[in-house]
């Protein structure tokens, strides 16, 4: 254990997963209950790389998420009242109601959005970073991407483009092993994202992403490369999605033993058993858990009361197609 995982550091780990556990759980019963439209995208069980990283980040850091973002953006300081109402489609979501759970977004705190595009997120975040470069900032980028997305040509572009530009920008590949619902060994072919990412001159390291702590380490001293000016960086966070591709999906594909053996590695009762060990009586961790569960309620019953978006809006924020569309609105 590295000298920063003192007993505070790891407080702060185990309270930012336990926050995102508790957004997503509460969001599952909510879309159980039908008031949530349209399906989740959720990361329960990969709480651990989200909140590594995203706890080494700056508020002038930027960062860019794909179709499971909820727990970027939570970690990266996006507001949970905002985030419960994008999800629930109503006035005062972080994008007027109007995106839902794949494109919340929070400029506020650097959050450039989640992208329901796989790899779109990728492309964003190099463009981010080009621009902090140009106007010689000392923040960074850093983008969050699937292992399925390393399969599409953002991919390529996007680490071809930040290290010809010797950009500051940190790709995070959250390797889960699936791609929806199909492994990842029947569709990418080599020896996977490390290689590729140093064959287009991007140094890589591989991670357990369900050592939070370890993602801790690993992203503090990746970040650190990236701001001091040497350059891109991609990070590899071997992780387990606890659920299915979807709130939809009730994940019978799967081979309940692996479920369950992943389960034993869950990386928030993984570092509750160590905050125990290191003499946090049971209370407290309880309590950590029991407030972020209570905040996430109380987040749900504000987005159930608030009002639909006014319908005069709708086509805010879209592509102006002229005045004779859409009944002359322009």
């Amino acid at each position: 254990m590295q000298p920063q995982h003192n007993i505070r550091r790891l407080v702060e780990l185990y309270s930012a997963m336990c926050r995102i556990r508790a957004f997503e759980t509460a969001a599952l019963t909510a879309h159980k209950e039908g008031v949530i439209p349209g399906p989740l995208h959720v990361s329960i069980g990969q709480e651990g790389v989200a909140t590594g990283v995203c706890l080494n980040l700056r508020a002038s850091d930027r960062i860019t998420s794909n179709h499971r973002g909820h727990g970027h953006a939570l970690a990266k300081g996006a507001g949970v009242q905002g985030m419960m109402r994008e999800l629930f489609g109503r006035e005062g979501g972080h994008c007027r109601g109007k995106g839902g759970s794949m494109h919340i977004a929070d400029f506020s705190v650097g959050m450039l959005g989640a992208n329901g595009v796989v790899s779109g997120g990728i492309p964003i975040a190099v463009g981010a970073a080009q621009g902090l470069k140009m106007t010689k900032s000392d923040a960074i980028a850093v983008c969050f991407f699937g292992d399925g997305a390393i399969n599409r040509g953002p991919f390529l572009e996007g680490l071809n483009w930040a290290a010809l530009y010797h950009l500051p920008v940190l790709f995070v590949c959250e390797d889960n092993g699936v791609a929806a619902f199909t492994r990842t060994e029947a569709v990418t072919a080599g020896p996977g994202v490390i290689a590729r990412a140093a064959s287009l001159g991007v140094p890589g390291e591989t991670v357990d992403g369900n050592d939070v702590m370890a993602v801790d380490e690993a992203a503090g001293r990746l970040v650190a490369e990236v701001r001091s000016g040497k350059g891109p960086r991609l990070l590899q966070a071997r992780t387990y999605r606890i659920t299915g591709h979807t709130s939809t999906d009730a994940a019978a594909w799967r081979d309940p033993a692996e479920v369950a053996a992943a389960k034993t590695r869950d990386p928030i009762e993984k570092l509750a058993n160590l905050l125990s060990e290191r003499g946090v009586a049971a209370s407290e961790i309880d309590g950590i858990r029991s407030a972020a569960e209570a905040e996430m309620a109380e987040a749900v019953a504000d987005a159930k009361a608030a009002p639909w978006p006014d319908e005069a809006i709708a086509y805010d924020d879209v592509q102006d197609v002229g005045a004779v569309a859409f009944g002359g609105r322009a």
